[in-house]
Formats: C-alpha cells, sequence, structure tokens
C-alpha cells in the first residue's frame, strides 16, 4: 500500500475507529492498519456482530477480528471511536462486555 494520507493523524495506524460504508450499507468496526488514497484497511468486525463477538472473547473461544480492506468508493465515513458525554465509546462498551481492552483484540499482530 502506499503512505498514508495524514501520518499522525486521529485515524491513523492503530485507532480504533467506526466504518460507514456504502453499496451495501454496512457498519464496520475495529483498528486501522492503514488509510490511504485507495482506501482503508482495518483489522474488526462487522457491528452487527458486536454483541455476539464480545461473547465469545469473554468465554474464551478462539475469535479473531477479520482483516479487510474497503476501498475509498465505498467509504461514506470515518469515525473515530470516542466518548461522547455520557455515551461510552465502543471499545468501552466492548471492554465490559467482554473484560478485555479491544486495542488487544484488534491491533495484536495479524495471526498472533
Amino acid at each position: 500500500m502506499s503512505e498514508t494520507l495524514m501520518p499522525g493523524a486521529p485515524l491513523d495506524h492503530g485507532a480504533m475507529v467506526l466504518v460507514t460504508l456504502n453499496s451495501p450499507r454496512e457498519k464496520f468496526w475495529g483498528a486501522v492498519l492503514a488509510l490511504t488514497a485507495a482506501g482503508v484497511c482495518i483489522r474488526g468486525i462487522s457491528l452487527e456482530s458486536f454483541d455476539d463477538f464480545s461473547r465469545q472473547i469473554k468465554t474464551g473461544d478462539n475469535a479473531d477480528p477479520a482483516v479487510v480492506f474497503f476501498p475509498m468508493h465505498r467509504v461514506e465515513r470515518i469515525e473515530l471511536d470516542a466518548r461522547y458525554g455520557d455515551v461510552p465509546s465502543l471499545a468501552e462498551r466492548f471492554l465490559t462486555k467482554s473484560g478485555l481492552n479491544a486495542i488487544e483484540v484488534f491491533y495484536r499482530e495479524v495471526g498472533g
């Protein structure tokens, strides 16, 4: 992949984000591996599977987030996974549900 668009930016390598996609419309949550003009590479899960994935991690099941590339024409928006007032971030909700820090699960070495 080519170099990142804005090194050191909030959405740079390792940032926990929520990606909203179109055609078909879906949401994907995880850690940014690369953000380029061509698209975004994420290690994460479909937001639809958040509760099931959290439960699998908590019970010790062998569950790994997927490594996926979304071409920029499918990306509608990318937002930083952050707390907004009293509304916890997805990472905070994941910690509560699974007992693990999201960055430990999503940002560890691929295949590790």
